[in-house]
C-alpha cells in the first residue's frame, strides 16, 4: 500500500506502530515502549476527532495492525 493512498491519520498511525514493532523486535524495556504506545494512544484520539483516519484501506490497515500487535506476558 502506498502511503498516497492512505489518509494523514493513517500514515502517523502506521508509522508510530512501524517505530513499536521496531523496539519491541529488539527487545526494548517497557520503559522504552511505554512513551511510543502513550504516543500511538494521542494520534489515534487526534486523528479520530480530526476524521483522518481515511476510509477503507488505511482504516483496515491500521485496525489490522493493531489486532496483529506482538503481546508480551
Amino acid at each position: 500500500m502506498d502511503a498516497n493512498d492512505l489518509a494523514a491519520g493513517s500514515v502517523v498511525l502506521l508509522a508510530r506502530l512501524n517505530r513499536i514493532d521496531a523496539l519491541d523486535r529488539r527487545g526494548a524495556s517497557p520503559a522504552e515502549l511505554l512513551p511510543e504506545l502513550r504516543g500511538l494512544i494521542r494520534e489515534a484520539e487526534r486523528s479520530s476527532r480530526a476524521g483522518d483516519v481515511g476510509e477503507g484501506r488505511g482504516r483496515e490497515e491500521v485496525a489490522g495492525r493493531l489486532h496483529t500487535a506482538p503481546h508480551r506476558t
